[in-house]
């Protein structure tokens, strides 16, 4: 052998044990949990991503999320399409903030979980892992949602083309099992700004062409196939959550009764009615009063 032979095959053996030093994606434990967390790791060999397994649930069910009932009927039916392996949609869940968009996912996952739905939830930071993990389940016989909490990008973001991809957008096909959730305040995602809107074109009928910034922000919201708003509680909407989560800690009708002031000066005070200031208000309502839950919940 040459002694140019013998160097690449010295080399070729470095090579082959600095391979087994890089950090590898290696898929979990999948009978130990119903929900992960994507995580990415640093390391001195670089960035690598794992799921994690949720050992603690919200124990939030569908009939907790109270006044938001065609909401819950359109995302209940998509997902009970999806986990009877029939077609479904990426669902885009948009409005104000503590209506119920979040707890409608941890519901979701709680109702289906036995018929094997799954949820993995991926940072808006760690979008651009999303092929990798979409890779990761395509062979599995559970169904995945992944969801995307609080998501909203800013001008250049990397998740951002992660994202359209995943959706719609990559010579690969879709994969049949796994279905994106995200929630959102910004009905498109991203910032809306009245300068974009000046250069829209104006046709001699009346006709009105989005310019092409309006039509690029559009482009991802687009690709979620079911668009679900939620908004504002009514007063009389905001005093039957509290009711009912006054009843889940076994406050008494009369006393329930008798906080209804107490519960609009509180939600007065932090400026919203919603489902989240509902639950929040029960909370300081039964401490109060010495009284203990039932059972751990996570409110809207």
């Amino acid at each position: 052998m040459s002694d140019t032979a013998r160097l690449i095959e010295r080399a070729e053996r470095l090579l082959e044990q600095f391979e087994r030093l890089l950090p590898q994606m290696k898929a979990p434990d999948w009978t130990a949990a119903v929900a992960w967390r994507w995580r990415r790791r640093e390391s001195a060999f670089g960035v690598h991503g794992e799921l994690q397994g949720v050992s603690s649930l919200s124990s939030i069910s569908l009939d907790d999320l109270q006044n938001i009932g065609d909401q819950k009927e359109l995302i209940e039916r998509n997902t009970r399409q999806f986990v009877a392996g029939l077609p479904a949609n990426n669902v885009l869940l948009t409005g104000s903030r503590g209506t119920g968009k979040s707890s409608m996912i941890k519901a979701l996952l709680n109702e289906f979980s036995e018929q094997g739905l799954r949820l993995i939830e991926v940072d808006k930071s760690d979008l651009v892992d999303l092929g990798d993990i979409v890779e990761m389940v395509s062979t599995r016989p559970e169904r995945f949602i992944i969801f995307c909490d609080d998501l909203s990008f800013e001008e250049g973001e990397a998740g951002y083309k992660a994202l359209k991809s995943v959706l719609d957008g990559s010579v690969a096909a879709q994969s049949d099992n796994v279905l994106v959730y995200a929630t959102s305040n910004r009905r498109h995602l991203m910032p809306e700004y009245m300068k974009e809107n000046l250069s829209a074109r104006h046709q001699s009928d009346g006709e009105i062409h989005p310019g092409e910034t309006v039509e690029e922000k559009i482009s991802l919201s687009e690709r979620f196939g079911l668009w679900v708003a939620f908004y504002p509680f009514r007063q009389d909407d905001y005093l039957a959550v509290v009711a009912h989560w006054l009843t889940h800690f076994g406050c008494p009708a009369d006393a329930i009764e008798a906080a209804r002031g107490d519960a609009l000066r509180f939600a007065l005070e932090r400026g919203s009615r919603s489902g989240r200031v509902a639950w929040q208000f029960a909370r300081d309502y039964a401490g109060q009063h010495g009284i203990r839950a039932p059972g751990l919940r996570t409110g809207t």
